[in-house]
């Protein structure tokens, strides 16, 4: 089974020796990353990408099965189409991260180096499982729970804030106002437009693959930037995929949950900045030792 490669949607296209690729957390989409994407991103090169079944990605077949192998492999082409098969920094908030991770794991000549953001390597993690796709494995009538709770979750500003304000710590953050809201908004109108049984087969992938025994394998610098106080991911879990990745910065933001770039945004954009102007020193550095 193949999937079809996502289309692209821009968020920086300026003419600088680095290329990002955006991945956005589950039923979220890739306009979030218009208000939100670090400073660095914005002057280079790069592209927001949607999840499996996320507006504007649908699947083939309503609901299809979507494999980790389809998933990375739609990644690639998509990257190979519009960054000519360079490689490029993957930045993945949340589920992104999750696929970032898988990325990097089967296509590592495509990745240069890997920003995760509030991230996971197992989609059903250490003590907790969201509420979607705990409704998913209900007999008979978990689906038609599911939809029932993911329309009426989108179906008003009110509804769709209120269900996203256990992703920040301190609810009086910037998550709060006039940008933020505006961002949401456009967030829940892209999401009206996926089929609910799309995203029921983006959730099935995500529970159903871990990436835990193939993160030694993962060879390309990671940043790992984790909120202290994530009610998301539980951050014992984003420090444990930090042990297991042999070339990871780790950074730990205190009074911070699910949303860096929103709860702590310079803070943020500092430390990917810091991260990819050493990458970009050391392969300098490198490539001096190798004409010297």
């Amino acid at each position: 089974m193949t999937l079809s490669p996502p289309p692209a949607e821009w968020i920086g296209n300026n003419d600088l020796p680095q290329d990002f690729v955006l991945i956005h957390g589950m039923v979220m989409a890739p306009s979030f990353w218009r208000t939100y994407a670090p400073d660095v991103v914005r002057k280079a090169k790069s592209a927001a990408y949607a999840l499996p079944g996320h507006h504007p990605w649908k699947l083939s077949e309503p609901g299809q099965l979507i494999t980790p192998e389809a998933v990375a492999g739609a990644y690639a082409a998509a990257i190979r189409r519009d960054f000519g098969g360079r490689p490029v920094t993957l930045v993945g908030h949340s589920t992104g991260g999750f696929v970032s991770l898988l990325i990097a794991r089967h296509y590592p000549e495509l990745v240069k180096s890997v920003v995760l953001i509030g991230a996971f390597a197992c989609g059903r993690f250490e003590g907790q499982e969201r509420l979607p796709a705990k409704l998913l494995r209900i007999p008979r009538v978990g689906y038609f729970l599911f939809r029932q709770f993911f329309r009426r979750w989108i179906s008003t500003s009110e509804q769709f804030r209120w269900g996203s304000v256990e992703c920040v710590f301190d609810k009086g953050c910037p998550w709060q106002n006039d940008r933020a809201i505006e961002a949401m908004e456009d967030v829940r109108r892209q999401l009206q437009q996926a089929r609910p049984e799309d995203i029921a087969a983006c959730i099935h992938f995500m529970s159903a693959t871990t990436l835990l025994a193939e993160l030694p394998a993962i060879q390309v610098p990671v940043l790992n930037i984790v909120g202290a106080d994530d009610a998301i991911v539980p951050p014992a879990h984003q420090l444990r995929v930090s042990r297991l990745l042999p070339k990871v910065q780790t950074v730990l933001l205190r009074k911070c949950g699910h949303l860096p770039m929103v709860e702590h945004q310079t803070l943020t954009d500092d430390t990917i900045s810091a991260f990819v102007d050493g990458m970009a020193t050391l392969q300098t550095e490198r490539r001096r030792e190798a004409t010297a």
